[in-house]
């Protein structure tokens, strides 16, 4: 469970976010500078809040009023963006491995059921110039599934790819859903395309984020 409760200040912009999340994945819904990715960031150590507390299960991440601020490292957090930043004079296997460095977690499942389970497994050997845009988002996900995450943020994960490899890409995030259990955040401002996916909606917009019932466009 995700347990949100803050304010943040960024030059002009205040964003006020307060809601509780369980299993599955929620996705936060709202137009370009909403504060989407400002909320992921602070979820995942990037910014501090003003004030007000991050929760997850039963460790606290960030509480202003307590002094408790755990960074990136130690939250156990896995991040994917929207380009999969992989290391291109790595291979596929060296950059899934890579996410094994910062943990002292045992992940979730191992490379050789992580692999299968993205069907990236073909591709080990490869590096990411040979690769499809979707393939090198998968890899990205496996990276971050190795790092021992107990919750996965994904900062619109589709946006830069064509319709094509958005279908392929698809049922490999509904299979993470269903078979590693592990919550996830997904930022988008496309309903429409995740509304197979989608477990929870939270609404960012006018400096406020909180839950919100499904959209008509994803119904």
């Amino acid at each position: 469970m995700l347990e949100i409760d803050l304010t943040h200040r960024q030059g002009n912009f205040t964003l006020t976010a307060r809601f509780t999340t369980g299993p599955g994945v929620t996705i936060l819904l709202g137009p370009s500078g909403a504060g989407k990715t400002t909320l992921l960031d602070l979820v995942a150590g990037l910014k501090r809040p003003e004030s007000g507390h991050i929760k997850v299960e039963d460790t606290v991440l960030t509480d202003a009023g307590a002094g408790i601020f755990q960074a990136p490292h130690q939250r156990r957090i896995g991040y994917v963006f929207q380009e999969a930043r992989l290391f291109p004079h790595l291979t596929v296997r060296q950059n899934l491995l890579y996410g094994r460095l910062f943990t002292r977690a045992t992940p979730p499942a191992g490379l050789d059921t992580i692999a299968d389970l993205l069907d990236i497994a073909p591709l080990l050997a490869r590096r990411p110039r040979d690769l499809s845009g979707g393939e090198r988002q998968r890899v990205a996900i496996g990276r971050a599934l190795l790092s021992a995450p107990r919750l996965l943020l994904l900062d619109e994960p589709l946006s830069a790819l064509d319709a094509a490899r958005k279908a392929e890409l698809l049922p490999y995030l509904v299979r993470l859903r269903d078979q590693m259990q592990l919550p996830m955040l997904y930022v988008t401002h496309q309903p429409a395309e995740v509304a197979s996916l989608a477990t929870g909606w939270i609404g960012v917009q006018d400096g406020q984020a909180g839950p919100i019932p499904p959209p008509a466009q994803a119904q």
